[in-house]
Order: structure tokens, then C-alpha cells, then sequence
């Protein structure tokens, strides 16, 4: 059992492997993590004097549809975080339908509208080949056997993330990182979704190949950053054993078969896919447009990730969806501008703890900066904000 799974008081279980396909899943995390290392699309935030995007990054990641960026989070940052994801996993509930922790108090989230904290079976993949979500999880991983000893469940998603954690709060405020959305996604960029993934060591599930979007693939103005992009900051590290792997490119091509694609890898050991390799601090960005997905965690590693995510306005501005991180509602500009206050909050509550950064100017509240001040009143507005997340 490694150290910071011990740290996170995760359960110790015997690391299973692939069975009859485990030599040819070594061989696959060996070829994916070469081929992920020549890409060229990792190093540090970087931007033009006029703020927009280094170009070598821009190419990169327009190339690749993610991009890794290095030594983002410092190991004062991480430290904060990782005492929160150990509160937050203490708290959580014993079971789906439990209303109480392992101490016997109230679980997290337990006085919420939204559901906190979702869980899997060891090792499953729990929406491949169904219709959850629109159906975007075409095809079935390949599930190995769970362990002797293996709880029947474990958390697997932490939603909302935002108002359990203000570790959390505060790396969405992250300067560099509010740079690189106003970059791509313009100034007035908006909030999408903001979870907790915890890949359990060997426990952890999949999550089957597949695209986020499912409103735009047919608009006329579809490109790469229709469906916005997700952030996946890394308080441990990842590789191909327990993190996400993307298909390069895929972000360009518009809605793809995934499963056609299962069918000629015969296996789902995409040919073209290549994980995502990333230290400890380390926070890549992926187009939800990417073809991506995860394999069950039979390393010995845990994975965190605090996962947030942001849209360009005009992709979500008078568009009703939802149904997925959120119920199907119109996204107006009152809808916009309510699940907005969290930029300003988590830009002040960043400000409180790390006074030396310049922190980040969200256009929208130019000269409303007094209106986000991070204090107890906020604490309160903002318990259940993720109900008004932007799933298109």
C-alpha cells in the first residue's frame, strides 16, 4: 500500500491484475506512455504579453486536445489539499443510501438537495454499454476480478466540490490557470462542473471511453472548444495504470463512433490513446470534445484529481440542457451570472490565503469586486451552487 493511500485512510487490499490480458495491458501502458512523452505538449503556464496563450501551447494543445501543465500547484497548496480530501473521505457516507459517515455523524452533504459523493463497485465500469448520460459510454471496459476482501463499494466522485473544500476553492481561483480559460474561452468565460475523482488503489473503477458534450454536435459553428474544457489538477500524480488516457486529436473530428472504434482495437486498448503523465501539482487541460476515458486502477497508487471545468458564454448562453451534472434548465443570463459568483469567491478566498499572487481579474465583475468577498455569508450562498452547474 503506498504512503498516501495509507495518508487518505483508503482501504488496503491485495493489487489484482488483468488476468489472461495482463501481459498485454503491460505492453499497452508501455507503448501509450512513450508515445505520450513525444507529443510535446507539456511545461509550464506561459502567456503573450497580451495574455493570450503561448503559442507553442496553443499548437500543442489545439493539436493534441490536452496539454499538461507542470509545477502549477507549490507543496504548500498540495498540503492544504490533501487535508481537505482526507476531511472530505472521512465524511463521506458509508454506502449509497447512507445518511451517516463511519463515525456516525451526518455524512457530507447529507443536508443537501444535490448527491455529494458517488460511488462503484471495485474495479467496474458502471456505464459502459448503457444509456446513463446520454448515452455517451458506448462500449464496456474490461473489468477485472475484485479482490478477497474488497469492500462492496467505494467513493469514487465527490460533487460540488467547491463547498466542502476551500482548498479546492482556492486552486479554481489559481491566477494562471483563470489566464489559460480567459485564453481560450474569452473574458467572459463561464463555470461548467467541479468534482473530486479518487481512483482508489487497486479498487478504483473505469470510466468506459467516450465524449463529454452531447448539445452542439450538429451546430453549424461546432470547432474544437465548442464543449469547453475541463482542468485536472493532480494532488498525487498519475500514469498509465491510474490515470486518464485521451485519443490526440480526437476534439477536431467531430461526434466519432467509439464503439467501431472498440470493435477494430478488438479490445478496449484503443490503438490511438495515450495517458496522461503528470507529477504531483501538475493540472492538465482536455477538450471535452477529446475521446477519453480511464482504466480500473490496479496500481498500487491512488489518484486524486480536482477536477473543474469552463465554457466559452456563447456555448451555454440561452441553451436549455442538463440531465447530467445538472437538472435540464434554460442557461439565461440570471442562471449565468448566479453559478458565476463562485469565480469571485474563489479568486477572494485565494487572495486571503496566498497574498503574495496578483490575483486574477474576472471581466464580469470589474468594478463589483466587493459583491465576492469570501466570508461566512458566502459559506452559506454557497451550499448547493452545483445545481445550477452547465452541462451542455
Amino acid at each position: 500500500m503506498s504512503a498516501a493511500a495509507a495518508t487518505l485512510g483508503l482501504a488496503e487490499v491485495p493489487i489484482v491484475g488483468y488476468g489472461e490480458a495482463q501481459d498485454d495491458m503491460v505492453a499497452y501502458r508501455a507503448s501509450g506512455t512513450e508515445r505520450a512523452m513525444q507529443l510535446g505538449n507539456r511545461g509550464p503556464i506561459r502567456f503573450t504579453d497580451d495574455g493570450q496563450m503561448h503559442p507553442q501551447i496553443a499548437e500543442a494543445y489545439s493539436r493534441c486536445g490536452f496539454y499538461v501543465f507542470t509545477n502549477v500547484l507549490s507543496p504548500v497548496e498540495l498540503a492544504d489539499i490533501e487535508a481537505d480530501v482526507i476531511d472530505m473521505l472521512d465524511r463521506c457516507p458509508t454506502g449509497p443510501d447512507a445518511s451517516t459517515d463511519r463515525n456516525g455523524r451526518p455524512a457530507l452533504g447529507a443536508d443537501h438537495q444535490g448527491r455529494a459523493v458517488s460511488f462503484v463497485r471495485p474495479l467496474s465500469d458502471p456505464y459502459g454499454g448503457t444509456d446513463v448520460a446520454h448515452g455517451r459510454h458506448p462500449h464496456k471496459m474490461f473489468e477485472p476480478a475484485a479482490p478477497d476482501g474488497a469492500p462492496e463499494w467505494v467513493v469514487q466522485i465527490i460533487s460540488g466540490s467547491l463547498q466542502f473544500s476551500e482548498a479546492c476553492l482556492r486552486v479554481y481561483g489559481h491566477p494562471g490557470l483563470l489566464g489559460v480559460a480567459a485564453a481560450l474561452n474569452g473574458p467572459d468565460f463561464t463555470p461548467f462542473n467541479e468534482v473530486v475523482w479518487i481512483k482508489q488503489p487497486g479498487l478504483g473503477g473505469s470510466v468506459s471511453w467516450h465524449q463529454d458534450g452531447w448539445t452542439h454536435w450538429d451546430h453549424p459553428d461546432l470547432d474544437e472548444g465548442t464543449h469547453g474544457f475541463n482542468f485536472m489538477a493532480q494532488l498525487y500524480g498519475c500514469d498509465a495504470t491510474n490515470g486518464l488516457w485521451v485519443v490526440p486529436g480526437s476534439h477536431r473530428m467531430g461526434k466519432l463512433d467509439i464503439k467501431a472504434m472498440a470493435l477494430a482495437a478488438g479490445s478496449d486498448r484503443l490503438h490511438e490513446a495515450v495517458p496522461i503523465l503528470c507529477d504531483p501539482g501538475d493540472v492538465a487541460i482536455t477538450s471535452r470534445q477529446a475521446i477519453h476515458g480511464s482504466f480500473a486502477n490496479t496500481s498500487e497508487r491512488p489518484r486524486v484529481t480536482i477536477n473543474f471545468g469552463f465554457h466559452r458564454r456563447r456555448s451555454v448562453l440561452g441553451v436549455r440542457s442538463g440531465g447530467v451534472h445538472n437538472p435540464i434548465s434554460l442557461y439565461d443570463e440570471a442562471y449565468i451570472a448566479a453559478r458565476s459568483r463562485v469565480i469571485g469567491w474563489a479568486i477572494d478566498a485565494r487572495h486571503k490565503r496566498f497574498g503574495g499572487e496578483t490575483p486574477f481579474v474576472y471581466a464580469p465583475n470589474v468594478g463589483r469586486e466587493h459583491e465576492f468577498v469570501w466570508d461566512d455569508a458566502a459559506r452559506e450562498a454557497i451550499k448547493d451552487y452545483n445545481l445550477k452547474d452547465l452541462g451542455i
